[in-house]
């Protein structure tokens, strides 16, 4: 027990020593060369703190949140990024505070996983799944999309990738339509009774209907499906839970092929899809 006791103070002096040699050692940066590099910081805007994994544990709440080293290579994703976990872990650690010196009868948790799910010199998608749970039957489910373009240097919205309501109405039509299906596919295999079938399908359509209203906010989580060639040949729209279905129905999917994009999407998007 002694020796276990000794050892953090060991390591310490040993990583602060480590420290000392390097910075003695490290010789100063040359100046930079009057040429502006190639991504230049925006002027009076914040360094962008590297990502890195999170794993925090103690009696009153649990944070874990994972990162794809990738996206350091992205400052503008990696910022948008770290101010959703941000403010996600901001929302638990106010839920801890109300307890003041009382702590939770089960600690409170932050669970959250971002992962790169495309990469190409036009575009660069995020996806971030996870719960936060701070009493009650279940967590707080988190979902969010994020949509990179590294030659603009920003974020891709849904209300400037279809910038008309016409467009949402379409989109959400068709997407309607595949929610509907699923459902009535759901209850046929449940081999439900006649009365409980209708009452199932008729309170799932109404949830449907509400969460596919062409209202662009409904829309606003997407990740793009990318062809063999570089292009986007689909847009992966995530609706989380309570959306378009119960909690227990959990995250849903529908896939929306460029060809129904297509005539909706702004002229200067249009280039990141595939042409059928």
């Amino acid at each position: 027990m002694r020796s276990v006791s000794k050892f953090p103070l060991f390591f310490l002096l040993v990583l602060a020593l480590g420290a000392c040699r390097r910075e003695a050692d490290t010789p100063a940066p040359p100046a930079q060369p009057d040429t502006a590099p190639a991504q230049a910081p925006v002027a009076g805007a914040p360094a962008v703190p590297e990502l890195k994994d999170v794993i925090e544990t103690n009696d009153a709440y649990i944070v874990g949140i994972s990162y794809p080293p990738t996206l350091n290579k992205y400052p503008g994703l990696a910022q948008a990024v770290a101010a959703y976990s941000d403010a996600a872990r901001a929302e638990l650690m106010q839920a801890v505070a109300g307890f003041g010196n009382d702590k939770p009868s089960a600690p409170y948790e932050l669970s959250l996983s971002f992962e790169q799910v495309a990469e190409t010199p036009e575009l660069v998608a995020v996806a971030a799944d996870g719960s936060r749970y701070t009493g009650g039957a279940h967590g707080e489910p988190l979902v969010a999309r994020f949509v990179w373009l590294p030659p603009q240097n920003k974020l891709l919205t849904a209300k400037e990738l279809v910038p008309k309501v016409e467009g949402w109405a379409s989109i959400g039509a068709f997407i309607r339509e595949q929610l509907h299906t699923s459902v009535s596919v759901r209850a046929d295999a449940d081999e439900m009774p006649p009365e409980e079938r209708l009452q199932f399908v008729r309170s799932a359509d109404k949830m449907i209907d509400e969460g596919t209203e062409p209202d662009v906010d409904n829309f606003s989580q997407f990740q793009p499906i990318v062809g063999a060639e570089g292009k986007v040949i689909a847009l992966r729209f995530v609706f989380p839970p309570y959306q378009v279905g119960p909690y227990a129905d959990g995250t849903q999917t529908v896939d929306v092929p460029a060809a129904v994009l297509l005539p909706y999407v702004a002229p200067e998007y249009a280039g990141l899809f595939a042409k059928s």
